[in-house]
């Protein structure tokens, strides 16, 4: 198996550098029988994935990552659990959001793909 630190770091790079410049561009990382739950809102598929992700209501948007922890999802498959954490700064605003997510990511041919993904906003108490 690959190092799967090394493939997290480089899968979250491309998908958050490809998110801030131009969501559509992600759904290629997705296949139909991808989940995304956003905010607790289950969307299933490729492209209603990328719908959602397009139809977010800011401009830009800029990912800062805190955190980043993987580890192997399966015994037989060199599947993984990517786990990040970190703010979002939406729109040029001086407060940053913090932001969880956490992905499931499947390999297909010499890549991977996503099959979950769950984002929350974590809001202060």
């Amino acid at each position: 198996m690959a190092d799967i630190n090394a493939v997290a770091k480089q899968f979250t790079d491309f998908y958050y550098s490809t998110f801030d410049s131009g969501r559509a561009n992600l759904q290629p990382l997705y296949r139909e029988g991808s989940m995304l739950t956003w905010e607790g809102t289950p969307i299933m598929g490729a492209a209603a994935i990328t719908e959602k992700l397009t139809g977010l209501p800011f401009e830009r948007v800029v990912h800062k990552i805190t955190t980043l922890d993987a580890q192997p999802s399966s015994p037989t498959m060199a599947s993984m659990i990517v786990s990040v954490t970190g703010l979002l700064v939406v729109d040029d605003s001086p407060n940053p959001l913090q932001f969880s997510q956490v992905f499931q990511l499947i390999p297909e041919g010499q890549s991977y793909f996503v099959l979950n993904d769950i984002f929350r906003l974590n809001y202060g108490a």
